[in-house]
């Protein structure tokens, strides 16, 4: 148990789960009074499901706009022709339908409102950068006014914190973007949505959901709070999400799944430190092409088994969430994720090791490089994690 530490509570309002989008969501639109309704959504969803119309059908005339071109990796092009869409909209809510990109995209377009951001130079200066010590230094600029609903599709989490990741296409880096603000003033989760999700980036984001849990079980810097809820997410998810696999329209499956994936990320909500997991992760997007969704597969076992001389008591709690006690952490993680068919290695997700050397680099920029509960201080640590995972 740990005896001395803080709490940080977020900047956001309420979790609804269990209940349907539409109606849900009609309800926060006139708890807060919004008008003007900006949707970013999914293309997927819009065009091959109805559950876009019925959203836009229950907003009626406070339906602003439906925006659909959201890429893969949340890019700065992306971010300006979303916000200029949500300008021409006259926009007084962004509401977030879709996975994680969705939800970056509009985390940063509240940003780029407040600041009428319209070309991408526009966010130079806006990004968390890392001062001499590997700190994290964030700009003091103000916050968005016109704030967001999240209602995600996938369960990576993402939503639950005021940070996002945008791509720099002209370096090939992800940079971070942050203001307590940009979270969202509310999260609508609907198990009817879940279902929609293709298999690989359902369980995918499932493990994704369970990184978050693991980094913030690990940090030095977590509290008794957010170790309870993620063991209980970890668990949760463990026991639910091959259900989910098994029988895609199980709506108690995806209920619990989502309820495991808001678990946790109470680390991400009290803005507990991530580690390595993270910051390669980011890198492996934004260098070298990697689906978010399937880098916590590829990386954590390799990532826990150099921690484990530093995190050997979150490990054993680790194991037992997993269904494994007394078993080492990383095999019960790396098992669990091959019994969902997920890639477990770097070479599976087309990354070799000549590919080693800019990854290390590239992740020396990253803030929770800084934060791993093993001190990385040098690109030769972080080869030594990806050469586990190679």
């Amino acid at each position: 148990m740990r005896t001395k530490g803080t709490h940080l509570f977020p900047t956001m309002e309420r979790v609804t789960f269990g209940r349907p989008a539409a109606a849900t969501l009609m309800a926060e639109v006139e708890r807060v009074d919004a008008k003007r309704v900006f949707l970013i959504v999914s293309r997927t969803l819009n065009t091959t499901t109805p559950e876009i119309a019925k959203i836009v059908s229950a907003l009626g005339e406070r339906c602003a706009g439906v925006f659909d071109g959201v890429a893969q990796h949340t890019t700065r092009q992306g971010a300006v022709e979303t916000t200029r869409a949500a300008l021409d909209a006259r926009a007084d809510l962004i509401v977030a339908i879709g996975g994680g990109s969705v939800v970056d995209i509009a985390k940063i377009t509240t940003l780029c409102l407040e600041h009428q951001i319209l070309d991408e130079d526009g966010l130079d200066g806006f990004e968390v950068q890392l001062d001499e010590h590997g700190r994290r230094k964030i700009s003091n600029y103000k916050g968005p006014t016109v704030r967001m609903i999240a209602i995600p599709t996938t369960l990576s989490g993402g939503e639950y914190n005021a940070g996002c990741l945008v791509t720099d296409a002209r370096r090939k880096l992800k940079q971070t973007f942050y203001h307590p603000k940009m979270m969202p003033i509310a999260i609508i989760l609907d198990p009817q949505l879940l279902p929609y999700a293709p298999e690989s980036l359902l369980l995918g984001s499932g493990t994704r959901a369970m990184d978050h849990a693991i980094e913030a079980l690990c940090s030095p810097q977590g509290n008794p709070l957010v170790d309870a809820a993620v063991l209980r997410g970890i668990e949760l998810m463990r026991e639910w999400l091959p259900l989910a696999r098994n029988d895609r329209n199980d709506l108690e499956a995806a209920n619990q799944c989502q309820v495991a994936s808001w678990l946790c990320s109470f680390g991400l909500q009290a803005r507990v430190p991530m580690g390595a997991s993270h910051a390669i992760g980011h890198v492996l997007g934004g260098t070298c092409g990697v689906p978010h969704f399937l880098c916590t597969p590829v990386m954590m076992p390799g990532i826990l088994e150099y921690n484990l001389p530093f995190t050997a008591d979150a490990q054993a709690s680790l194991a037992k969430a997993l269904g494994q006690p007394g078993a080492s952490a990383s095999v019960a993680f790396k098992t669990f994720c091959q019994s969902l068919g997920l890639p477990t290695s770097l070479r599976e997700v087309n990354v070799g090791p000549d590919q080693f050397e800019l990854v290390a680099e590239n992740t020396m920029t990253e803030f929770f490089i800084f934060s791993n509960p093993r001190p990385v201080n040098q690109p030769a640590g972080v080869l030594e994690i990806l050469n586990l995972a190679a």
